[in-house]
């Protein structure tokens, strides 16, 4: 017994971020040695499906319970984050259209995909994400429909500081906390889960997708890696006038690295509540600012639809001048914004920015069936671009106000205040 007691000390004493490498190195190991061992890749499974399932009650209790014991307004400061996340999403589409023009690409089209629910314009976009506001709180909580959650959970804890005692109110501080408590532990659990969604990767895929749209992948990402390396930080450094990779790289090694394997945002939710903490960032804030993040800021959903849309208009041999690559880049901010917090959610979009130039549905519907192909690849870097982007944002906003107040920046970025490794 003690030496499992000691066991499990050394473990949780090591670097969580050290012990997610060694899960990655034994989990392509294993891949490439035993890819037949498909009981390795249930280790993945219940580590993603863990996080999928606490997050939405992890967002609905955090959110609720900050609000209604919030001795403050959300001003200025969550102004300053939606403000980040719209303009680096329509910066990164722009970025997209700029490699797209210098590296034209076209599509080896393949059999239609097949999906629920395809936008046929921006429009229907819009009336989505609203419709999605509304939607019924129990079913959202189910079925992980975030921006219902958001609109229940602020509502909610509006109307919890309102009229509840105060006996209430602790009670959905506790409630938080043993949420929180709760995540931890899953997150503590991430080395093995990575291990299982890596091995699942390499021994399912292969190298194949590199050799058949090697091309493509390289202007998408390409133009991630230059959003999560340039576009975000010369916006954080114009934001805290500062250093800003210290954060960047923090945020992409801390959270970014998970939301690569676990390719959803939203079950990456708590990796980035745990990282926020970490950072010494305001509970009230990063409650609310973290999940809509999750929601609408979506770089790599831009990227993504507006590569694939570029290609897809030089495939079938149209025209796309400077003025309709600007309308494609606008166009993909809104559409990014409504893209699921799930695998391959911004996809699903793809069709409804082809109509800009007339593109048909079924050719549309055949450049999603290749962005499921890439995906691998593709959704893995976009949603890690997407999800460390809602903790650097959330946290340079509110080093902003640290420094509009006297306070001195965390010592990482070369102020004076502690923060948690």
């Amino acid at each position: 017994m003690e030496a499992i007691k000691k066991i499990f000390s050394t473990y949780s004493k090591t670097p969580l971020i050290l012990r997610i490498l060694i899960g990655l190195i034994i989990g392509t190991a294993l891949g490439l040695t035993v890819p037949g061992a498909t009981w390795i890749s249930i280790f993945g499974d219940i580590f993603v499906g863990a996080l999928k399932a606490i997050a939405p009650v992890l967002v609905f209790v955090l959110v609720s319970s900050s609000l209604c014991q919030s001795r403050k307004k959300l001003g200025s400061q969550f102004r300053t984050v939606i403000l980040f996340y719209l303009v680096s999403t329509l910066l990164a589409a722009i970025v997209a259209v700029a490699l797209s023009f210098a590296f034209p690409q076209s599509i080896k089209l393949t059999s239609s995909a097949e999906a629920d629910v395809i936008p046929s314009g921006l429009g229907e976009v819009l009336k989505n994400l609203l419709m999605g506001m509304v939607a019924n709180p129990i079913e959202s909580l189910y079925n992980g429909k975030y921006l219902g959650i958001l609109f229940w959970s602020v509502l909610a804890g509006f109307a919890l500081k309102a009229i509840a005692s105060e006996p209430t109110k602790v009670f959905f501080h506790e409630m938080a906390e043993v949420v929180s408590l709760i995540v931890r532990w899953i997150i503590n659990l991430a080395p093995f889960g990575i291990m299982g969604l890596v091995f699942t990767n390499i021994s399912t895929n292969g190298l194949s997708i590199f050799t058949d749209y090697g091309s493509i992948l390289l202007v998408l990402v390409g133009a991630m890696l230059i959003v999560a390396l340039v576009v975000d930080p010369l916006i954080v450094f114009l934001a805290l006038k500062t250093n800003p990779y210290p954060l960047v790289l923090r945020c992409l090694s801390q959270s970014g690295l998970t939301a690569f394997f676990t390719r959803s945002s939203a079950a990456n939710i708590p990796v980035n509540m745990e990282l926020c903490e970490k950072l010494g960032l305001d509970e009230e804030m990063y409650s609310v600012s973290i999940p809509l993040g999750a929601t609408i800021n979506m770089d790599g959903a831009a990227v993504t639809i507006t590569v694939l849309t570029s290609a897809a208009a030089n495939t079938v041999g149209v025209n796309v001048d400077i003025g309709s690559a600007l309308l494609l880049s606008i166009v993909a901010t809104f559409a990014a914004c409504g893209a699921s917090g799930v695998a391959g959610g911004s996809l699903l979009l793809i069709p409804m920015a082809c109509s800009l130039f007339g593109i048909s549905e079924d050719v549309a519907m055949q450049v999603v069936g290749v962005g499921f192909i890439i995906g691998v690849i593709q959704d893995s870097v976009e949603t890690a671009l997407n999800s460390s982007g809602d903790v650097m944002f959330a946290s340079t906003a509110e080093y902003m106000e640290w420094k509009k107040n006297g306070k001195s920046l965390p010592e990482f970025l070369g102020g004076t205040t502690k923060t948690k490794i």
